[in-house]
């Protein structure tokens, strides 16, 4: 089933949470893969030109607040 789309307002950040396979599963296993994640986070924000106010990063889920200075960026890091 697909998700409704992302409703955009600029300069107003966005809650994203994203989730392992069947929502409990992990997405972290060993403290080298949540370093990983953030560079790789780092690296997308900055191609995309979005700004990351705060992070939250638990074994088998994620929440990020994000605004984006276009209706695309959020999804683009994604």
């Amino acid at each position: 089933m697909l998700r409704k789309s992302r409703f955009f307002l600029p300069d107003v950040p966005n809650h994203v949470v994203q989730r392992g396979r069947r929502s409990r599963e992990p997405v972290f296993f060993e403290s080298t893969d949540y370093l990983f994640y953030l560079e790789k986070l780092r690296e997308v924000l900055s191609k995309y030109d979005v700004f990351l106010h705060s992070y939250v990063l638990m074994t088998n889920h994620i929440h990020l607040l994000m605004t984006a200075k276009d209706e695309r960026g959020v999804s683009q890091v994604m």
